[in-house]
Parts: structure tokens; C-alpha cells; sequence
């Protein structure tokens, strides 16, 4: 066995971490010890949609804090029913389950199709489709279902049941589709996967697919929804698009650990006593934050600041694209969830945007993300445009030496 290289941190050696460590927070402003401020376009990848510190959700969190953590799902906890009802009543689904992550949504999705056919007699569905650049979190059955081989390396063979196809090419998926097929899993919107929408039409085409050959849609919105792209969820663009399934994550706790399981009365309907539970989730103190957080995101006001800026930042970006084409190859995504796909190496990229006082997130196909929090103004917005192409300018510069 090859020597494991000695490192002066206890922490295994799993990121590639950004030399930088942040104090304090604020809004969309991150501060190191020393007082450097820098405009936060990561939000912890899409996390932090309420801000940094945001005064409510602080409260909410200091007030439960002060009354009751955790206890067990073997007693009744009324915050969860407080919070399913606000996500029932805003949503297609009928019941939920709390997670503490969005991986762990994911996991309880992929079961959930399995036994929903099981209970139905037939066990023998349980084919999971997947797509090409999808991201559905780090643990075994999810990097299964997600479209990146490179995450399953090393770690044995490959689970059963899962497959991938293109995403986006509906002739393909139909052609996947047998009498094995469980469900479907997708991004409306991808994230790691370099910000790739899918247009309403797409996402009309695929649930028709599903209903005719009678298996479970599964959306993960675990990056995309909680208002990112301007609705409550990505889905919520297209009418008629609803799933049976949705694993939500990252902005309902706004850094919390909390995720959600959605789904219908008839896709749960295999999730009986005992076929799944957890120590944590939905937890009073983790409830108290999602109800906060979602009270705070599921408004006119807040949805509507969202599509604002991320008009205004497409807008910029564009004029950018057009004065760095040397740079910018193309500008995708939807809300405030943008990807820029760059010429230029993008974690070098990256590190330019942090010389500038910029944190942007990375993804595939070359692209860099902007994800800030859902409440930046268009000053802050502005400003992030003005850093932005301060590093085209740096990138430039590089290329020419």
C-alpha cells in the first residue's frame, strides 16, 4: 500500500480547499479575521439564500433554542406539521419527510420508487433513470443515480438498478424505459452539471413520458428550488409539470442542516411504519429555522426581487459575453442560479474572481456559478458585475503573457 503523504491538518483530506477562512457574515458579504470583505456569489452553493446572519432566522433559531433541540420522531414534534402544511399547501405533494440533507432526500426518493411499486406487486421495478452532468449528493445510492462515473471510482462495482441517459434527449429515455424502470430522476435545473435548464416543453414532454409508461417522475430541486430561479420551485415555470416526487434541500434552512422529502399520497404509498426513520431530521430546532426561512422566501416580495436580479445580472453578463468573447463562451441557467461558461481554466477562474473580492462557485462543462443569496439588491448585483469583469480583465492579461 502506497505511504499516505503526512498533512499538517487532522481533517481527511477530501477538498480542495480555497485558502481563505471567514470570520463573519453579512447579507451577501463575507468577512475574513483581518476585515477583508468579499461578495459572496457561492451562498454555500446555494444555501445561504436569506444572507448571511439574516436577523429572522436568528431569532427564530435563539428563541427555540432557548425551549426544546431535539427529542425522537417516536413523539409528536408540531413544528414538522407546521412546516409540511406550508409546503403542501404551496406544492403538489401531500405529505413530506425531514432530512437533515439533501443526499439524504435523494436516498428516500430512490426508495420511495421502489417500494411504491413493491407495494403494488411489482418488485421487480426498480430501475432508476438518471441523467448525464446530474448531481444527487455523495452517498452510495445517490452518486449511483447521478450522471458522474468519476464519483463511483475506487468504491466497487456499480449498484444495480440505475442507469443514465442524455439529458434532455426524451427519444433516448423512452428507449431506456422497460418493464424493470421504477422512476426517473432530474434536475429541472442543473447545477453542478453546468447550469443547464430545462425549457417548459421539455419538462411538459417528460412528465407525459412517465405517466404513459406508469412510473415515478423525481425531481431533484434540492439546488434549484426554494425560490432560486424566481418561483417557489423550478417546476412551478411550467404548468402541468408536477412530479411524484421531490427531494428539497440547501436554501429551506438556509445553512441549517434540513432537507424535505415531497411526494403524493400515491408515490408514498409503500412508506409504511418502519420502512424508513431518521435520528435527526425534522428535529424542533431544525424546525423552527425552515419555518422561518420558508416564510421568508415564499413571498411576492422576495420571489420577485430574485427574478429582478437575476434579469438584471443576465443582462450585464450578456454585455460582458459580447466584450470578452475571448472569455465568455455562453451564458445558461435560470434565476439566480447562472452559469458562465468560460474559455479559460475555470478554478483559475475562480481564484481570480477571489483576487478581486468575488466568490463564484464552479460546475461542469467549464462553467463558473453565480448562486448569491435570493435577497442581494441590484447594487450588490452591480457591484458583482463590476468584480466580474475585473477578472475577465485578469484572464485576459494571463492569456496574452
Amino acid at each position: 500500500m502506497p505511504a499516505t503523504p503526512q498533512s499538517s491538518t487532522h481533517l481527511m483530506g477530501v477538498y480542495s480547499r480555497a485558502s481563505l477562512a471567514f470570520e463573519r457574515g453579512e447579507g451577501v458579504w463575507l468577512y475574513t479575521a483581518d476585515g477583508t470583505a468579499y461578495l459572496d456569489c457561492v451562498a454555500g452553493i446555494a444555501t445561504t439564500g436569506l444572507g448571511h446572519a439574516n436577523p429572522k432566522l436568528i431569532a427564530a433559531l435563539t428563541e427555540q433554542a432557548n425551549k426544546l433541540w431535539h427529542v425522537s420522531n417516536i413523539f409528536q414534534i408540531p413544528g414538522q406539521e407546521a412546516l409540511a402544511k406550508r409546503l403542501t399547501d404551496a406544492s403538489f405533494a401531500d405529505v413530506v419527510f425531514f432530512t437533515n440533507s439533501g443526499t439524504e432526500s435523494i436516498e428516500l426518493a430512490l426508495k420511495a420508487a421502489r417500494r411504491y411499486h413493491f407495494a403494488k406487486g411489482n418488485p421487480e421495478k426498480i430501475d432508476i433513470i438518471g441523467f448525464d452532468g446530474s448531481f444527487h449528493g455523495r452517498s452510495y445510492a445517490a452518486v449511483n443515480a447521478s450522471g458522474n462515473a468519476a464519483y463511483l471510482e475506487g468504491f466497487g462495482p456499480r449498484l444495480p438498478g440505475y442507469i443514465q441517459s442524455t439529458f434532455g434527449d426524451w427519444e433516448a429515455l423512452k428507449a431506456l424505459i422497460g418493464p424493470t424502470t421504477a422512476g426517473v430522476i432530474i434536475e429541472p435545473v442543473q447545477g453542478e452539471g453546468g447550469a443547464r435548464a430545462l425549457s417548459d416543453t421539455q419538462l411538459r414532454e417528460l412528465r407525459q413520458i412517465c405517466t404513459g409508461a406508469g412510473i415515478l417522475l423525481i425531481y431533484d430541486e434540492i439546488q434549484c428550488g426554494m425560490g432560486r430561479t424566481g418561483r417557489l420551485f423550478a417546476h412551478d415555470w411550467a404548468e402541468g409539470t408536477e412530479p411524484d416526487i421531490m427531494a428539497v434541500a440547501k436554501a429551506i434552512g438556509n445553512g441549517f442542516p434540513l432537507g424535505a422529502l415531497l411526494a403524493t399520497h400515491e408515490a408514498a404509498g409503500g412508506m409504511v411504519p418502519g420502512t424508513h426513520g431518521s435520528t435527526y431530521g425534522g428535529n424542533p430546532l431544525a424546525m423552527a429555522v425552515g419555518i422561518a426561512a420558508f416564510d421568508e422566501i415564499n413571498t411576492d416580495a422576495l420571489l420577485g426581487n430574485v427574478r429582478n436580479v437575476a434579469g438584471y445580472l443576465n443582462q450585464q453578463l450578456a454585455g460582458l459575453r459580447d466584450r470578452y468573447s475571448d472569455i465568455i463562451v455562453d451564458i445558461r441557467g435560470k434565476g439566480l442560479l447562472i452559469g458562465v461558461k468560460v474559455i479559460p481554466n475555470n478554478r483559475d477562474f475562480m481564484q481570480m474572481a477571489r483576487d478581486e473580492g468575488l466568490l463564484i462557485a464552479g460546475g461542469g462543462d467549464n462553467c463558473i456559478r453565480l448562486v448569491p443569496a435570493l435577497n442581494m439588491t441590484i447594487d450588490e448585483a452591480r457591484q458583482a458585475i463590476e468584480r466580474l469583469e475585473k477578472t475577465c480583465e485578469r484572464a485576459r492579461k494571463a492569456a496574452a503573457a
